[in-house]
């Protein structure tokens, strides 16, 4: 009797447990300068993302790019050499409750804009962030890296970008390392980077490096590649501000760039760069990929993103994957109901 009692339990205590991870690109609730004209109504961001609160639910992770900096205080913004080239983000701390009503709970602040307030700026937002219990990585010497436990599974959390005070996407060297630790310590590790040139002109994953306005934004398949090596399972690009195609490689996912998901004003959104992908990505309790969906979103200025019944950003995905990554045909399917499948061989 005690043999057929472990025999019925055996299989439920053995099964495999799958995580689901929520991706987002760019989030960007409008800001308080150059002027608060730039906000929403009221200052009222509770409408803003109400519309895709479907969209992001279900997940173990919800994930955001932070594309800016939760501050109160407009008085220290950068010095821009060039103001139609050079743009300044901080959204009221607020603001943050309508992330974690969202689903939001973790964010990568690795971009060029977090250092747009200076200090005052970035010591804002990791309080904000720690004290709305959303886990966060990417500033060099506040957080590099963050490690938490959500439903029996320990996650690790890396973020890099190209930009001053974050940790470094063009050092591969240092972020193996910092990957290589994480591993070491969780069962699945996430990986954001904030990398590739700008536009509408720059959707394609290139294989090589990437500048804008002079900058160095990296080469960003190199770099996926080698954090997949390193021990990464989840890589979650953005930057550019277009969607940029997926790749499966050694049975880890990578979204090469998820474009502007939430950008209330002061970024374009004209064309391609106001339609992106919500992700839901399936992978096994060691984040290897199961399969994911794509929902495609839409926005318009000063407008709440909404799904899109026309299903752009799919198409955008669809065709990107093929022309970038041909090799991917033998790999995954990316159907024309969203569904990314693997091609079991």
């Amino acid at each position: 009797m005690k043999f057929f009692f472990f025999l019925l339990l055996f299989p439920v205590c053995m099964a495999a447990q799958e995580v689901t991870i929520v991706a987002t690109g760019d989030i960007m609730l409008g800001t308080i300068f150059p002027s608060r004209d730039y906000l929403p109504a009221g200052e009222d961001c509770s409408g803003i993302l109400k519309p895709l609160h479907n969209a992001l639910s279900g997940g173990d992770i919800v994930f955001g790019n932070l594309e800016g900096v939760l501050t109160d205080h407009a008085s220290t913004p950068k010095r821009c050499n060039d103001p139609s080239v050079c743009y300044t983000f901080g959204m009221p701390t607020h603001f943050v409750n309508c992330l974690v009503d969202a689903g939001f709970n973790l964010l990568s602040v690795a971009n060029n804009h977090v250092g747009d307030f200076g200090e005052q700026g970035r010591r804002s937002t990791v309080e904000t962030l720690k004290k709305a219990g959303i886990h966060f990585a990417g500033l060099a010497g506040y957080c590099a890296t963050d490690t938490f436990t959500l439903n029996g599974v320990k996650y690790g959390f890396a973020a890099f970008a190209p930009n001053s005070g974050t940790v470094n996407l063009n050092d591969i060297p240092a972020a193996e390392k910092i990957v290589r630790e994480l591993a070491a310590a969780c069962r699945i590790v996430i990986v954001s980077f904030h990398g590739g040139a700008e536009g509408s002109g720059r959707q394609h994953v290139t294989r090589e490096t990437e500048y804008f306005i002079g900058e160095n934004r990296g080469n960003v398949y190199e770099f996926a590649h080698r954090m997949i090596d390193a021990g990464a399972d989840v890589l979650l690009g953005h930057g550019p501000h277009v969607t940029r195609a997926v790749e499966v490689y050694r049975n880890r996912f990578i979204a090469y760039s998820m474009g502007n998901f939430c950008t209330f004003d002061r970024i374009n959104v004209s064309g391609v760069s106001g339609i992106a992908p919500v992700f839901k990505i399936h992978t096994d309790e060691n984040g290897a990929f199961l399969n994911a969906e794509i929902i495609s979103t839409f926005q318009e200025k000063r407008r709440p993103p909404q799904p899109d019944k026309q299903q752009r950003a799919l198409k955008v995905i669809q065709q990107l994957t093929q022309q970038d990554f041909p090799e991917m045909a033998t790999v995954i399917t990316v159907s024309d109901d969203g569904a990314i499948s693997r091609i079991r061989n």
